[in-house]
């Protein structure tokens, strides 16, 4: 038995309990979409070097945004939960 509604897909469940996964995904996808159409004036430029450039940058994006990502969620969990639970017990 799945934990989540049967409606939701899970990149929604996702997204919502995670923010910055569909900002890393549209990342990706910006910075890939730029680059193809980068590729028409890329000079004298390899092929495999300006996709090697491409490949680096997305894959750039994407862990930065995985990083910040679990950096908010630590956040959370550790300092605004506790803070919430000691909140509730003083009243």
């Amino acid at each position: 038995m799945s934990s989540y509604d049967e409606n939701e897909s899970k990149l929604m469940r996702k997204a919502r309990e995670n923010p910055f996964v569909p900002v890393g995904i549209a990342g990706f996808l910006a910075i890939v979409g730029y680059r193809l159409m980068k590729m028409r004036s890329r000079g004298d430029t390899k092929m495999s070097l300006h996709l090697i450039h491409m490949r680096v940058a997305a894959q750039g994006f994407v862990v930065g945004s995985m990083t910040i990502g679990v950096l908010y969620s630590m956040y959370r969990d550790y300092i605004v939960k506790p803070r919430e639970e000691k909140a509730a017990k003083n009243k």
